[in-house]
């Protein structure tokens, strides 16, 4: 399981950071471009799903990992939405400047991806 997890998660990873990364070559965000977003959440979502399988134990936010991860979680699905939402209604304006805040949401994300790398190759 933690083989298939991890490849979610890295899927994840590609996803998200392709859909990131043309959205701010672009510096407009595309209906693609949101595809990306969602498919990077739904890949982060299912692999965090399995990690908690194996984890045996209570959802525990006292640990910085599950914190840091449910926080990009969540941070996720806000842009996630939002972008949708700008693709839907959005002004050309706020399709330009969306990349802006693309950018955060990435950082954020890497957190716990980073960080479960580490702790995977310590434990």
């Amino acid at each position: 399981m933690i083989i298939f997890s991890s490849i979610l998660i890295t899927l994840a990873l590609i996803f998200y950071s392709s859909g990131i990364w043309s959205e701010r070559f672009a510096r407009n965000l595309k209906p693609w471009h949101v595809a990306t977003f969602w498919c990077g959440f739904c890949f982060d979502v299912a692999g965090t799903f399995i990690m908690h399988l194996m984890a045996n134990g209570a959802f525990d936010l006292s640990k910085s990992h599950t914190l840091t991860g449910q926080i990009a979680l969540w941070v996720m699905l806000v842009h996630a939405i939002w972008a949708t939402l700008v693709i839907r209604k959005g002004s050309l304006k706020s399709k330009k400047e969306f990349h802006k805040y693309s950018i955060i949401v990435w950082l954020i994300w890497l957190i716990p991806y980073f960080g479960g790398m580490y702790l995977g190759m310590t434990h």
